[in-house]
């Protein structure tokens, strides 16, 4: 297998791909890929002189297109394995079909430059963007800038973007990208410690610190709108990288090993700093919801009125 960069621009890289595309040569893709992400939120991978692909690849490719690399010069046999290993979300795409018709003609018309096609674009998505940007970058300057070059990436490659995925989908995995660049741009910065959050242990394995208990069953203070904004609070009250860990495995819903390649650390670390950022999130829960249910009045006990 071959691979060429064939142009690089601030926010969009591109690469041509020739030969097999298998597990023997799949990790030469994935390297090549992770060079590019770590500078460019978008990635075009021109697929027209590739050969074969088996399973291993069709695999490595659906997870670059879940984070935002467009895959172009597909041939037809191509298109129908990463369509046939997409089967959940064709029965979604499939299940509504006025949404499917309204996304490809707004595509349509954002390959033809209408200006009202990318009014539409930022309108329909830029609040759910701005949301993950902010969720990843906590500030509202850092977030609105993410996601102002998440657009500008998606505006420069919408001409080769296929289908294989949603335009939500894809606009999403770019946004996440981009916010995740900001963050190594941070990394220079002192690590805040984490350790006073983790639960502690004596000799005898008893609880140091034991959890103190609330009244309300937690299931109803988490069903409470108030009590989802403290949950997204404490979230963002962790370090940096227990954060983006958190968020990007329970938030943003990838899976360990898409998260291993987008911070570039292994699947195994992955597991062991989400398990230490989900212990972290129960301490200040724990001590945030106690206080809310010790703030909270208890109702009036029921008195029968005299007669």
């Amino acid at each position: 297998m071959r691979i060429t960069r064939i142009q690089e621009k601030s926010t969009v890289a591109r690469y041509q791909v020739e030969g097999s595309i298998t597990q023997q040569t799949v990790g030469e893709l994935k390297t090549a890929c992770e060079a590019s992400f770590a500078d460019h939120p978008t990635l075009l991978l021109d697929l027209s002189g590739v050969r074969f692909v088996d399973a291993a690849g069709i695999e490595e490719l659906r997870s670059l297109t879940r984070r935002g690399t467009v895959l172009i010069g597909c041939s037809g046999f191509l298109t129908e394995m990463l369509r046939a290993h997409t089967a959940g979300e064709a029965e979604t795409v499939g299940a509504h079909p006025q949404e499917y018709g309204q996304e490809a003609q707004l595509l349509a018309g954002l390959r033809n430059g209408e200006q009202a096609a990318f009014e539409t674009l930022v309108r329909q998505y830029g609040g759910r963007m701005l949301a993950t940007a902010r969720r990843m970058l906590k500030t509202d300057p850092d977030a609105h800038d993410a996601v102002q070059e998440a657009f500008l990436s998606a505006f420069r490659a919408i001409d080769q973007f296929t289908g294989t995925a949603k335009l939500s989908t894809w606009l999403h995995r770019i946004v996440v990208n981009t916010a995740l660049m900001k963050l190594r741009s941070r990394r220079r910065r002192p690590e805040e410690s984490i350790e006073d959050l983790l639960p502690r242990f004596d000799e005898q394995g008893e609880w140091i610190n034991a959890p103190a208990g609330w009244e309300t069953p937690s299931e109803i203070l988490l069903q409470r709108q108030e009590t989802r904004a403290l949950v997204r609070q404490c979230i963002a009250r962790l370090p940096d990288t227990y954060r983006t860990i958190l968020l990007l495995r329970d938030i943003e819903e990838l899976d360990s090993a898409e998260v291993a390649s987008a911070l570039g650390i292994t699947a195994n670390a992955v597991k062991i700093r989400l398990h230490r950022a989900r212990q972290a999130l129960r301490t200040v829960l724990e001590q945030e919801l106690t206080a809310t249910a010790r703030a909270t009045p208890s109702p009036p006990a029921f008195s029968p009125s005299s007669s």
